[in-house]
């Protein structure tokens, strides 16, 4: 039997090195490639059979490349960096994998609620410079706690009913928006105008498409609750990155919370890395060990359907 040869497009640490190596079987082979190096993705493509995706765009070229491609695997939920539409010409099949990416996004979520809320990076730099004990005595005039605050989350899917039970148990109350009331959920459902209104945190947890595109914009930030913080772990694209500036230097905002932006890698000249009221990841909420483990466990279950038929788990194109 022929082996089937999956290209793992990310940079692999030693220890993710060492989960594909021990995937990999007698009839699968699995490569990585570096999201950095377009050379050698497209050599690899040229043979590839599967493509495990992670961050950087499959796009119609990369697509394009691989003649063989029998099956695109997303390593993660949102599919918005994957051109769905050469998949679907050419009939591949994209699959993703929800739930495998939500225990760690939200832990992430409740660190960059209380790092933006408590200014831990602001902290974190004065005391490395020896001035953790002579900081302006203002600042503790824009820090606070989550319990007694109002938490809004913007979805309620995997990670948002992992997050609500934590904030309740910190002393938050916490409400949600959705297509509709959740049956079971523990948090009160909201429509996003009274939510806004409402809210002294706003957590983003839904995906990007073209009608979540920029929902939070300038007169979103305009309605929220004055001094409210934002916390995005989901999209950069839900929200209007020029806008999102403005209410943290002269608008509605106190601090935000940030692992995700609507250009990625970020630009080094953004304006939002200049503000002391952000506390920034660099999209890696989702990446723990454990994660990569749920993942690759998947990703090996679909390429195996390629040679034994049957449905493939999650798929969405």
């Amino acid at each position: 039997m022929a082996r089937l040869k999956a290209v793992f497009h990310y940079a692999a640490s030693a220890g993710i090195a060492q989960r594909l190596a021990a995937a990999e079987s007698d009839w699968l082979s699995i490569e990585t490639c570096d999201e950095n190096d377009d050379e050698r993705l497209f050599k690899l493509m040229a043979d590839a059979d599967v493509l495990w995706h992670v961050l950087k765009p499959a796009t119609a070229e990369v697509i394009a490349a691989a003649p063989k491609l029998r099956l695109i695997q997303k390593i993660g939920v949102g599919v918005n960096t994957i051109d769905l539409d050469a998949a679907r010409a050419r009939d591949i099949p994209v699959c993703n994998m929800p739930g495998t990416n939500s225990q760690a996004v939200a832990e992430a979520t409740v660190m960059l609620m209380l790092s933006a809320l408590r200014r831990a990076a602001t902290f974190h730099d004065a005391t490395r410079q020896g001035d953790g004990w002579r900081m302006d005595p203002a600042i503790f005039d824009r820090i606070g706690e989550i319990a007694g605050r109002t938490v809004g989350l913007v979805g309620y899917g995997e990670v948002g009913s992992r997050v609500a039970p934590v904030l309740r148990a910190l002393g938050a109350t916490v409400v949600y928006t959705s297509s509709g009331p959740k049956p079971g959920a523990e948090a009160e459902w909201r429509e996003l105008p009274a939510l806004l209104a409402e809210c002294d945190v706003v957590s983003l947890h839904l995906p990007l498409t073209s009608d979540t595109e920029n929902l939070l914009d300038a007169a979103a930030f305009a309605a929220m609750k004055p001094g409210a913080v934002l916390i995005n772990t989901a999209r950069g694209g839900l929200v209007d990155q020029d806008a999102l500036y403005n209410a943290l230097t002269k608008g509605t905002l106190r601090a935000a919370g940030l692992d995700v932006f609507a250009a990625e890698p970020i630009a080094p000249n953004e304006a939002l890395l200049a503000l002391e009221n952000v506390a920034l990841m660099p999209h890696v909420a989702w990446l723990t060990p454990e994660t990569f483990g749920r993942s690759i466990d998947i990703a090996v279950r679909n390429s195996r359907c390629l040679i034994d038929g049957g449905d493939f788990q999650h798929r969405v194109a």
